[in-house]
């Protein structure tokens, strides 16, 4: 069954609150996490819990692309995450969840998928 309930967003931080090719965490219905901001103008966001290590580090990760795939680099294990997706490349099971995201007025805004 489908769901007709519009995504339910979230102002998770200021798009200056993020670098250009960097990430950081925000608590978003009471989960960590990432969001991403690569180049000027595309932001991702998936969770930001490693789930090899259980901690709180995605966002920490390293940016980049992967296969024509724009990735990020767990800083503990460097299993890389499908910033779309959540699909973690060297280990499918490991994948996490990705999550819409938005920019409105300055702000960034993000609805868990």
């Amino acid at each position: 069954m489908t769901s007709t309930l519009a995504p339910e967003w979230t102002a998770a931080c200021a798009v200056d609150d993020i670098l250009p090719d960097t990430g950081v965490c925000a608590r978003v219905g009471g989960r960590h996490i990432a969001i991403f901001r690569i180049g000027d103008d595309r932001f991702y966001a998936i969770d930001n819990v490693d789930p090899r290590s259980g901690a709180s580090v995605l966002s920490r990760g390293l940016t980049g692309s992967l296969g024509g795939r724009t990735v990020v680099a767990s800083p503990l294990y460097k299993n890389h995450f499908d910033l779309v997706t959540g699909e973690c490349l060297e280990a499918p099971q490991h994948s996490v969840r990705a999550h819409a995201v938005r920019v409105d007025g300055g702000r960034v805004l993000v609805a868990l998928g």
